[in-house]
């Protein structure tokens, strides 16, 4: 990695000077001959070490040593100075400084500081970079999935969690559209900042609006002190509006406000209150045709979607099923004092045949139940409710159109399987694959969803 140094120094012969040493041990150079265009060049960001002269005419080196810090924390900055100014040079370290030189300069040392300062600064961005990449894997913690569609949502989490940008999440229910919301939050710069979360198809218009925006002492009926509002305790962080599309078109408005002007009046109010939010939003319905249909603003819409983040169902992301069944059974039977391990190939076959029209949640509930249920240390297909169980009693093999090749091949693996009643070479001879291929196969899916017989 080359590095790019900023010298500010108002004597030319100075500047020049330095310019050529450093350059001569390799780094990239590039000169300001006062404070203000010297600031300029470091808000391109692209500076990684400054060096600045002290007293200069205009902007001083105290004041771009301030701004350098404020702006730019961790961008080191060395200070330089003459004789009769030593005190001064002591304050800037004080006051931030990586280190300082007194004139005439010494060539020599000035090259082992910005060698070492350099260092730092190298080691400070790999620390951050991980401690960056810990923080986003760590935000996906709660949300289970390998799959293509949901590798791809995580890069585009990660890509709008930055920004300021307004996000709407669409997808069924049950597929986890909160758990996208927390994520875009705990990725953000927002992070420490409160994630305020409204369920808008809970409450009635007037609940609602009073619930967003607060109220004033006698606003109406049982209004008996000042409220504040969702969109007021979210300043400076988040809020998510979750079912966005059942909300009523004058609420729409006011919510259209917001987002345009960040400003509100409380409900009885006339004070105008000013935030900072960065709005989620997210919905089961088809807005474009709630607007078609006159039921939802075109205007507020296009202010939501400015970034659109579309969950599948699960029945589309079957490679995700393996997954979330073991870290469900991992749950629930630590939840019950069980000790279950596995599920069996039957019960296992099932679940991947199912289309989980409740999505996630409804598979959470399956096993949750389930767990309660068993009476071994392994959940076979009796432990499951009826719709599961049910649903399964065909000898054909169901394979939804639209999947993986590798969902598909493990759905007729896994419904072999339980036809041969967990043997695995006879399901290996069926398969017409070694019985090498089927242990690997099957060990993809995880080892605690292994529970099948041998020869």
């Amino acid at each position: 990695m080359k590095f790019n140094i900023l010298i500010i120094d108002d004597e030319k012969n100075i500047r020049e000077g330095l310019a050529a040493a450093l350059e001569m041990d390799g780094y990239n150079v590039v000169l300001a001959a006062d404070g203000e265009s010297g600031l300029q060049l470091v808000g391109r960001g692209d500076i990684d070490l400054v060096i600045t002269d002290l007293r200069m005419p205009g902007i001083s080196g105290e004041e771009v040593l301030a701004k350098v810090t404020s702006e730019s924390p961790g961008l080191p900055v060395i200070v330089l100075t003459g004789h009769g100014t030593i005190d001064s040079a002591v304050d800037a370290m004080r006051a931030g400084a990586y280190d300082f030189l007194t004139k005439p300069l010494n060539l020599d040392r000035l090259s082992l500081i910005v060698k070492r300062a350099l260092q730092n600064r190298e080691l400070s961005l790999q620390h951050r970079q991980l401690k960056e990449e810990l923080d986003s894997n760590k935000s996906f913690e709660s949300i289970i999935g390998k799959s293509a569609e949901m590798q791809k949502i995580f890069e585009m989490v990660r890509r709008v969690a930055s920004s300021k940008a307004s996000v709407l999440i669409t997808g069924e229910s049950g597929v986890g559209k909160e758990l996208i919301a927390n994520a875009v939050h705990n990725l953000s710069p927002r992070k420490d900042k409160p994630l305020i979360k409204v369920h808008c198809a809970a409450l009635s218009e007037s609940l609602l609006e009073s619930e967003l925006f607060g109220h004033e002492k006698g606003a109406f009926t049982g209004a008996v002190a000042r409220k504040r509002g969702r969109f007021e305790l979210a300043h400076e962080g988040s809020i998510f509006l979750d079912e966005i599309g059942e909300i009523d078109q004058n609420v729409q408005i006011k919510i259209l406000r917001v987002l345009q002007d960040k400003r509100f009046e409380r409900v009885g109010g006339e004070e105008t209150v000013e935030t900072d939010v960065r709005v989620i939003a997210a919905t089961n319905r088809d807005l474009e045709k709630e607007i078609a249909e006159g039921r939802f603003r075109e205007d507020l819409y296009y202010r939501l979607n400015v970034v659109h983040i579309h969950v599948p169902p699960l029945r589309e992301r079957k490679d995700d099923i393996p997954l979330m069944v073991s870290a469900f059974l991992k749950e629930f039977a630590k939840e019950n004092g069980k000790n279950i391990t596995s599920i069996d190939s039957h019960a296992r076959a099932a679940l991947y045949k199912y289309d989980w029209p409740g999505n996630i949640r409804q598979l959470r509930n399956c096993m949750e139940s389930a767990v309660v249920m068993c009476a071994g240390d392994t959940l076979t297909l009796d432990d499951f409710p009826p719709t599961i169980s049910q649903h399964n009693a065909q000898d054909v093999v169901q394979i939804p159109a639209g999947l993986t090749l590798d969902a598909a091949e493990k759905i007729y693996i896994n419904e072999t399987l339980a036809a041969n009643r967990g043997n695995k070479s006879k399901t290996a001879d069926v398969l017409a694959i070694g019985r090498k291929t089927l242990h690997r196969k099957l060990a993809e899916e995880g080892e605690t969803l292994d529970a099948d017989t041998e020869d």
